[in-house]
């Protein structure tokens, strides 16, 4: 293998509860032995299906997510079965699992075990909520962890249940989040010298989707709602989808978007001339402001609703490339197979599947040097086996101990976070809590668009400082005021990027080269620079310029079509998702990065798209239309084989627990729980089939047997009797939960203008460590003066001059 992990081997042990952690430790070079029991790795098991395979090698989620690796299968009764998998633990620099109780322990191995085997490993266990606590050993699944880990409250219309995403997700995003925290655990080794245990929560990773909502409850006084496909925009709440021609569309209906369409409007007469008097450069803001405007925003809306029917999604997006206008097609999952982006950019990878037909995988997460590769599709079960126990014991990757006086894995790591917004911050605060020292460049010309968004504790119309939205993202980070139009800014701007290590940016692809910061400029201030740049679609290829935020990414990445109600317009999960699908990915690449530059001593651009990382959390369902010709979409909370599966109301105003029968056995506990002696007795509903064809009705009386009941006494009845349940929780529920609290999840800092706030920490913990955020957000510009002198030591004269400028403004 190549890449940037090529010197380390990972054994993973995981099932389908962090398989993915592998496949991107693989992809980046890493040589990953796929440790399976007799008989496969349960992952195996699950859909979507081939038709046509052999029974443990028809999965298609099983193949998504195991390219890369090589398969072995070991017995734990087997004594030359344990003495192999002590001699490939001996030789690994990683190991992955899944938990609680982990494969590891089936051959009798625990943490000390696995240490004298290797005394500098990284073991790193990906599990439902997390080891230890309370809810260590509870049942849990995509549909439960996603209503404990608030995700779930957010998402569909306020007059039905809450939805999850139908495509399930929980364990994707745990899985993503396992590799970027066992490259973070392997540069806290390389710091220490010991041996690293990680320990992750996925409850914890569907917290963090879930982003100005973690913690709103504390900051504002109440929890954000469901409120369908509707968006805030600061004060104003917009619902960006229409329908058009054959499917629908994400669309914000402001000023830029009307005026760019202002001909086509007319020319079908769906306007009058009075629309060409308004001035709708500046119509957006007046309507948020509650200013004269002559066109009103109901009147925009309908517009707009009268249009989009006229042109299909291909053509409107068409219109979007040619008039420079963000309209954003709702893709289906077939679609994306035709999206001239990804082609343009070979985000795909032919592959051949275990029937033999061919198909497109979803490919690079991100253009780096040496580049991802496939250099091998999933494997058979054992089809490595007799190599790899022919091979000579291998000796873990050589590692130079560096004392950078902490326990920090990034203590001494200098970051220039030239981002905004959600993907960007949100991926660079991994580097800071974990110790870098951050410094983010802001202007009163271009502030983070977050300072303006809930949750805010204040008064956001007199204080750029009170909105928790910004504040969760940028926790523990250094704040410089740069107005970049200024040249003396400029000036300082490129003594900042000869002073990074990192820089992280995700302007407008083309942005940086026309302001003289790209790439290629960089490195002849800065050699060994790592630069990282994110955007919706990358830097190259013909949609590179479509401007948006995650909602309009959301759409064309898949994910509006797989949630909400199959009678329904799409919903779209809360917000911006994909921009908590790419920080995983990123802090994975830019922690791959720089061990490559430790070893090499060669920095890199990084080409980052949230469109190409976003498709990995679809990619069985990408196989699957191809090889089934089915073609994933919006079910409400049903599975597609396996039921009853939904959230149930609960009593309370507005409180449901989810239910998820998954085999025909919890079927019948849940019969016997609720006294349903003639479930028991129906042989058609003995079966999911049977099950999934009478779901209204299973719905029905489910529902009525949970009305009266409190939604965690509903949830620990069935967890008693072997049933997967979870109360739906909020904020105010999370910071409660007596299993964050063991995690020590909620981080409390004082800010100096919303006073004590807490902000929500990692998702996996390490132990004997503690890691960030450090301290809570900064204030607009509050390190001004200490970056000028103390990072970048310039005289008093030259700093006092800068500060009283329009530079600094």
């Amino acid at each position: 293998m190549s890449g940037l992990l090529a010197p380390y081997r990972v054994i993973d042990l995981t099932d389908h509860r962090g398989q993915l952690a592998g496949m991107v430790l693989g992809d980046m070079g890493a040589d990953i032995v796929k440790v399976e029991p007799p008989g496969g790795s349960v992952a195996r098991s699950l859909g979507p299906r081939l038709a046509h395979a052999d029974a443990t090698e028809s999965s298609l989620e099983f193949f998504a997510f195991n390219r890369n690796k090589r398969s072995i299968c070991l017995d734990p009764d087997s004594p030359a079965d344990r003495a192999a998998l002590a001699r490939l633990l001996g030789g690994a620099d990683i190991v992955l699992d899944s938990g609680p109780d982990g494969a590891l322990a089936t051959f009798g191995i625990d943490q000390a075990a696995l240490v004298e085997l290797q005394p500098r490993v990284v073991h790193a266990v990906c599990s439902p909520f997390g080891l230890g606590g309370p809810a260590q050993d509870r049942l849990a699944t995509d549909l439960t962890l996603a209503a404990l880990g608030g995700s779930v409250a957010l998402q569909g219309s306020p007059d039905r249940a809450p939805v999850r995403v139908t495509v399930p997700q929980v364990w994707r995003h745990a899985g993503a989040e396992l590799a970027a925290a066992a490259l973070i655990a392997h540069g806290r080794m390389q710091v220490t010298g010991e041996a690293q245990f990680v320990d992750l929560s996925a409850q914890c990773s569907v917290t963090w989707t879930t982003m100005n909502a973690m913690d709103a409850w504390a900051v504002q006084g109440f929890d954000f709602e469901r409120q369908g496909s509707v968006v805030q925009m600061g004060t104003t709440e917009i619902d960006p989808v229409f329908a058009c021609a054959d499917g629908y569309l994400i669309a914000m209906p402001v000023g830029e978007v009307v005026e760019p369409l202002l001909g086509h409007l007319l020319g079908l007469e769906i306007v009058d001339p009075r629309w060409l008097e308004e001035d709708w450069t500046t119509w957006s803001m007046r309507s948020r402001m509650d200013e004269p405007i002559l066109v009103s925003r109901e009147e925009v809306r309908d517009a707009l609703v009268q249009f989009f029917p006229h042109h299909t999604k291909a053509e409107l997006f068409a219109m979007c490339l040619e008039l420079g206008v963000t309209l954003a097609p709702v893709n289906t999952v077939a679609d994306l197979l035709e999206f001239e982006q990804l082609k343009s950019r070979e985000a795909w990878w032919p592959t051949e599947l275990p029937d033999g037909s061919h198909v497109r995988a979803a490919g690079h997460f991100a253009q780096t040097q040496p580049a991802n590769r496939l250099e091998r599709r999933a494997p058979r079960l054992d089809e490595h086996g007799e190599e790899l126990r022919a091979e000579p014991p291998r000796a873990p990757a050589d590692v130079d101990i560096r004392d950078n006086g902490t326990d920090r894995p990034f203590a001494g790591l200098k970051v220039l976070d030239l981002t905004w917004v959600i993907a960007g911050p949100a991926s660079v605060r991994y580097l800071s809590d974990h110790g870098a020292h951050v410094i983010k460049v802001e202007s009163a010309l271009r502030p983070d668009g977050l300072r303006r968004l809930g949750p805010v504790r204040g008064d956001i119309a007199e204080s750029w400082n009170v909105s928790h939205f910004y504040g969760e993202f940028n926790a523990g980070k250094q704040n410089i005021r740069l107005n970049l139009k200024d040249p003396r800014a400029m000036a300082v701007l490129k003594k900042l990027i000869a002073w990074a290590d990192v820089l992280v940016e995700n302007w407008a692809p083309g942005a940086t080269a026309r302001a003289g910061i790209d790439y290629e400029s960089n490195r002849k201030l800065n050699p060994d620079l790592i630069m990282l740049s994110t955007s919706l679609m990358g830097q190259t290829g013909p949609a590179a310029g479509v401007a948006g935020y995650g909602y309009h990414a959301g759409g064309m990445a898949g994910y509006y079509e797989v949630t909400g109600w199959p009678d329904a317009p799409p919903h779209g999960p809360w917000m911006a998702y994909t921009d908590v699908i790419a920080p995983h990915f990123i802090a994975a690449l830019v922690t791959a990065a720089l061990d490559h530059r430790r070893r090499t001593g060669a920095g890199q651009h990084i080409d980052a798209a949230q469109f190409e990382m976003a498709l990995h959390f679809l990619a069985p369902e990408i196989l699957d239309v191809q090889a089934n010709g089915y073609c994933a979409t919006r079910l409400g909370n049903r599975a597609t084989d396996a039921a009853p599966q939904g959230l149930y109301p609960c009593s309370g105003d507005d409180q449901w627990c989810a239910i998820a029968v998954e085999t025909d056995a919890q079927w019948r506990a849940l019969a016997e729980v609720i006294e349903a002696d003639d479930w028991a007795r129906d042989a058609r509903l003995a079966t999911s089939a049977g099950r999934l064809a009478d779901h209204d009705a299973i719905d029905a009386r489910l529902a009525d047997w949970t009305r009266e009941r409190d939604r965690y006494a509903v949830m620990e009845t069935l967890l008693a009797a072997g049933v997967p349940a979870g109360a739906m929780q909020r904020s105010s529920d999370l910071a409660a939960d007596p299993q964050y609290a063991h995690r020590g999840f909620h981080k409390v800092h004082v800010h100096a203008e919303m006073g004590e706030v807490p902000y929500a920490g990692n998702q996996f913990n390490i132990a004997g460590y503690t890691a960030g955020p450090f301290g809570p957000a900064p204030l607009f510009g509050e390190h001004n003066e200490s970056v000028l002198r103390d990072e970048l030591g310039l005289p008093e004269d030259e700093i006092q001059a800068l500060l009283g400028s329009e530079a600094m403004e």
